[in-house]
């Protein structure tokens, strides 16, 4: 009876593995399909590739690098990349700088007013200034066009801070208690005790504010006037709104409409490239840091 019912068992948890293999490998494809389209039409003929229509799995052939050769010869695109990277690094250090003890004093259960001050600080997720009343202290303040006020807006985040919060909640009070009766002070306990402990909750934290920021571009073409502190999210906008060759510096020999179309291809790939090969070396923390309070026992 036991033999049977491990056979049944076994070839139950076998079908429920394959069908669990389809299913996920189904959903990777339609992830993953669209960037493949992508990349293959960035690399195809050019006048083939304007003509035809559809989802491609495989490149045009003769196989063209006009797109990234018109690209990289468009002297605004590593202009782009380099203010992205700035306001990414800027702009995630002061987001942590900001959260990390505003996360960290909230999940102290000795500050009383924490609970107050979190429903405070929620009722600004569901209603804000807006962007008129924003706009408007900006300019009182000066920081129009000025990188400053890129790094303003992404400053601080009330749901990121929660998440940081209950990432804190969940290492033990006794380590506190025990590094307090040692003489340590509150920066000594978040520096050496629960950052190395949270190390998944922060790092879910920094995923999400450098994914933000480096597919921003709205917040730039509201407050940045000079073209020299526009990201390259703004670039590919410019790019594609306008459709054309006017963007692009000459050099390339190709038809202004089947160079446009390629161009678009192309400058996707360059733009969301970095950020995809950065993600796998934080998936691991990034999956078990979105995972906190999830489960309560």
């Amino acid at each position: 009876m036991k033999s049977g019912n491990k056979i049944r068992d076994g070839a139950s948890r076998r079908i429920f593995l394959a069908v669990n293999a389809f299913l996920l490998g189904v959903i990777g494809f339609c992830c993953l399909a669209p960037m493949w389209h992508v990349f293959c039409c960035s690399i195809s003929n050019p006048g083939e590739l304007a003509r035809s229509g559809g989802f491609h799995l495989i490149p045009i052939a003769p196989f063209s690098f006009d797109g990234y050769r018109a690209v990289f010869g468009y002297r605004n695109i590593l202009t782009g990349y380099l203010n992205t990277i700035f306001y990414v690094v800027f702009g995630v250090a002061l987001n942590l700088l900001l959260t990390v003890p505003c996360a960290y004093v909230l999940s102290r259960k000795r500050f009383l007013p924490a609970n107050a001050v979190m429903m405070f600080m929620v009722f600004t997720m569901l209603f804000s200034g807006g962007l008129i009343p924003t706009y408007l202290v900006f300019v009182k303040l000066g920081l129009i066009d000025t990188r400053l006020s890129i790094l303003l807006c992404t400053a601080f985040s009330t749901f990121n801070m929660v998440i940081l919060r209950t990432g804190f909640l969940a290492v033990p009070d006794a380590l506190e208690e025990s590094a307090r009766l040692d003489g340590a002070n509150d920066l000594q306990i978040l520096v050496r005790i629960i950052l190395p402990l949270s190390k998944a909750s922060v790092a879910v934290i920094t995923l999400f504010v450098a994914v933000g920021i480096w597919n921003s571009w709205f917040t730039s073409a509201i407050y940045l006037l000079d073209r020299g502190k526009w990201p390259i999210q703004l670039f590919l906008r410019e790019v594609l709104i306008n459709n054309s060759q006017k963007s692009l510096e000459a050099g390339v020999k190709a038809s202004a409409e089947s160079l446009a179309t390629l161009v678009k291809y192309a400058i996707t790939i360059v733009a969301t490239l970095p950020i995809l090969c950065i993600y796998p070396f934080v998936q691991r923390h990034f999956v078990k840091g979105v995972m906190i309070g999830s489960v309560k026992g």
